[in-house]
């Protein structure tokens, strides 16, 4: 956790808000955990929707630092991408328990009809662009290549959920091995 109480308001509330969801975490769950008063924490925010906003710039801050060091630390296209199946093992523990932080946000600000939806939609654009570089740097059409990055953030949803409902941890590690021979196969 950062310092400051402010950073500290924000990384609690984005932890409550990944395993409780949004609607159902409030203001005195936040500041209990983060150990202040309501009046302090009505200092640093004045509303859930401004901790919202807050918490899904920080979720993209931190997803464009993973995808900048995914790019230092492999040298191919196909590593990076390999970086990014491989998620779903290194997140397993939290992913069987919570699914996946974007899609479980996203998907219940969608059901609340939320406006801070097209925000936090942009953490599931920004690995979608990546991606569809990815493929690009392998050789794919602008088309093809963003048809599968479409492919791979569905599928791995779709594990990050199967995983989370059936608590099965051990699905999580076939799907990234099928997943792996996939990105062979597309390649």
């Amino acid at each position: 956790m950062s310092n400051s109480t402010k950073d500290k308001i924000i990384d609690m509330a984005d932890l409550l808000f990944y395993q409780q969801g949004f609607e159902y975490t409030s203001f005195a769950d936040i500041a209990g955990k983060v150990g202040i008063s309501r009046g302090n924490f009505y200092h640093h925010f004045k509303s859930k929707d401004e901790i919202l906003k807050t918490v899904v710039e920080r979720r993209l801050s931190n997803t464009q630092q993973m995808l900048d060091n995914w790019y230092k630390a492999e040298a191919s296209a196909e590593g990076r991408i390999k970086c990014f199946i491989n998620i779903l093992v290194k997140n397993r523990a939290k992913i069987k328990l919570y699914g996946c932080p974007v899609g479980t946000l996203t998907t219940e600000l969608g059901k609340l009809s939320h406006p801070s939806l097209r925000d936090a939609n942009k953490v599931f654009t920004l690995f979608k662009d990546w991606l569809s570089r990815q493929f690009e740097m392998l050789g794919k059409e602008a088309v093809e290549a963003e048809k599968l990055a479409m492919q791979l953030l569905a599928r791995s949803q779709g594990a990050a959920t199967v995983a989370s409902a059936f608590q099965d941890e051990h699905f999580l590690y076939q799907e990234v091995e099928t997943l792996n021979q996939w990105l062979v196969d597309v390649i």
